[in-house]
């Protein structure tokens, strides 16, 4: 019982870690491709918390077998809400990454310090010229 009850902390010390691995990632990075990354480490760890949650020691898959149902069984609740979840995270990250793609397209980077100051540039800034020659377009009124 011991060693069941060590499972269910060591998924829980897993998920808190995935979650706060992502969250650095998405504060301390700069370049929008890590963010991403980020997020979808904040997401699995999140999973991980979620099927820990539904964890039951010594309890059985919920099938519906009349054989099978002799004893205690699992929650599918939170089972079906992960994989409702990943598909879900797989379509935002996917969203990210073709968001990604465009602004990179736009303006030459991918550095959020540098887009913010690209975007926040008056018009007639150095960057805002910049943006003009690559045919990026910039600023619209």
């Amino acid at each position: 019982m011991n060693e069941l009850l060590s499972i269910g902390n060591l998924l829980y010390g897993g998920a808190a870690g995935l979650i706060v691995i992502g969250l650095f990632a998405v504060v301390a990075r700069r370049h929008l491709i890590r963010v991403l990354l980020g997020v979808a480490v904040i997401e699995a760890g999140v999973n991980l918390m979620l099927v820990a949650a539904g964890f039951r020691p010594g309890a059985a898959a919920p099938i519906f077998d009349p054989q099978a149902i002799s004893g205690p069984m699992v929650d599918p609740i939170p089972q079906a809400l992960v994989l409702t979840a990943i598909v879900i995270g797989v379509a935002v990250l996917a969203l990210g990454l073709t968001l990604a793609i465009r602004i990179h397209r736009q303006y030459g980077t991918l550095d959020t310090v540098a887009l913010t100051r690209i975007v926040n540039a008056p018009a007639g800034s150095p960057e805002s010229r910049a943006m003009m020659q690559r045919g990026g377009g910039g600023h619209e009124s």
